[in-house]
């Protein structure tokens, strides 16, 4: 994983531990951009090396993509992360933000799509 991503995850896991009064609200959709931000990341560097233009596409075509380069599972895995991360940014008067739960789950989510992409080609690794 590279260091900007790595940087990205680790800020978005500071802001789950520091969360006051003050930023309620705040901070979930502060820890999901940054989350969605090292998915992105971790993306544009398997692009670079696989199929190096294919990062300059929108981050739907690249999903698109992905099936073909990457595990099928692994591919469906990073697509539903990076839209459940993306409606996390918005704010949706009709919704609440994401928990804390929900935002270590796609942290998890994250940090193995991206490692999977980075290790193994994008392809899933076999349980231990």
């Amino acid at each position: 994983m590279s260091s900007l991503t790595a940087g990205l995850l680790v800020e978005a896991h500071g802001l789950l531990a520091y969360s006051d009064a003050a930023t309620a609200g705040l901070w979930p959709r502060a820890a999901a951009l940054l989350a969605r931000q090292a998915l992105e990341q971790g993306l544009n560097d398997f692009w670079q090396v696989r199929a190096p233009g294919v990062e300059k596409g929108t981050r739907r075509s690249q999903m698109l993509c992905l099936r073909s380069y990457a595990d099928e599972q692994l591919a469906e895995e990073a697509n539903h992360t990076w839209t459940a991360l993306s409606r996390a940014c918005h704010h949706h008067a009709y919704e609440l933000s994401p928990t804390a739960s929900e935002l270590k789950r796609w942290m998890r989510s994250v940090t193995d799509v991206v490692d999977s992409l980075e290790t193994n080609g994008g392809k899933r690794r076999s349980p231990a």
